[in-house]
């Protein structure tokens, strides 16, 4: 079985699979050099490792032969295949790219690994370092509560989803964005530009509202699955669109009273570097359209 998971360096996710029958982690390759090139654009990074992966080829590296392809979670929310190599090819790797990241990141790739033999005789240390990463990041008590409780539910709707035919990520994947569509009236991708967001994690910069009405969204599809005993594709989809429905008429009605917009472009990215996008609603009520401003 491999399981598939983010990792944080600094302020780079990277994405890695933990394959248990090798008891090995696999990371994208590109994620890697991204924090060595300190790039923010995943493009530009791509680009870079490409031309990389040539010059090593020609000089008869065996780095790039060890890297292999496994399918990740792109930014547009589909599983996409991915260059991926183990620890031991990309400390090797490492040694190619001129970096002041380098010795840092090496040092980080052999405690992820030792973490892992860590959360494997004590489950609960991972959390616990989730939470001390956010706490070190500035997000509230509140925050940190909201995040880890939405992240249960989240693991008992995924788990059920397993146990009914629904098992590959893609299928995770668009169950996700048709709960997300529902309750939020945006896609999940929509709502990541809406933040000014790329690689990075769209629960992670959700505002407490955001993080509530996503977990509501989830524990009534997951109920509703339950009752009608859904198995497969169309029957979850199903049970996705009316467990979002009743997030949405909750959102509404908490809008109305309020006057404020439950999505909205707030993120905790760096000041510096974010973006966001406002939503302004045309008079005909007709279309919606996205500016793009600096969020301060």
């Amino acid at each position: 079985m491999i399981e598939n998971s983010l990792a944080v360096f600094e302020d780079y996710k990277i994405r890695r699979v933990y394959d248990e029958e090798s008891e090995a982690w696999y990371f994208s390759v590109v994620d890697i050099v991204q924090v060595l090139i300190q790039q923010p654009d995943y493009q530009t990074a791509r680009k870079y490792w490409n031309k990389l992966k040539e010059r090593l080829k020609a000089e008869g590296s065996q780095t790039v032969t060890n890297c292999h392809q496994l399918k990740m979670l792109a930014d547009d929310g589909k599983m996409r295949l991915t260059d991926v190599a183990g620890t031991e090819t990309l400390l090797r790797l490492i040694q190619s790219v001129p970096s002041p990241k380098a010795e840092p990141i090496k040092l980080w790739l052999a405690k992820v690994g030792y973490e892992r033999m860590q959360d494997m005789a004590d489950p609960a240390r991972s959390l616990d370092r989730a939470r001390e990463y956010w706490q070190q990041h500035g997000r509230s008590k509140k925050w940190i509560q909201q995040r880890m409780m939405g992240q249960e539910t989240r693991n008992k709707l995924t788990d059920y989803w397993k146990d009914h035919e629904v098992k590959k990520e893609e299928e995770y994947a668009i169950l996700t964005n048709i709960i997300h569509q529902e309750w939020a009236d945006v896609s999940v991708k929509k709502h990541k530009e809406i933040k000014g967001l790329k690689t990075q994690n769209l629960r992670d910069h959700m505002s407490e509202a955001e993080l509530i009405f996503t977990a509501l969204a989830e524990l009534s599809t997951r109920q509703i699955a339950e009752t009608m005993n859904a198995v497969g594709m169309k029957e979850n989809k199903e049970a996705g669109k009316k467990g979002g429905g009743i997030a949405k008429k909750a959102r509404r009605e908490l809008e109305a009273k309020t006057g404020r917009r439950v999505v909205t472009g707030e993120s905790f990215l760096p000041i510096k570097d974010s973006t966001k996008y406002i939503k302004t609603v045309q008079s005909t009520k007709k279309s919606t359209e996205y500016k793009k401003t600096k969020y301060r």
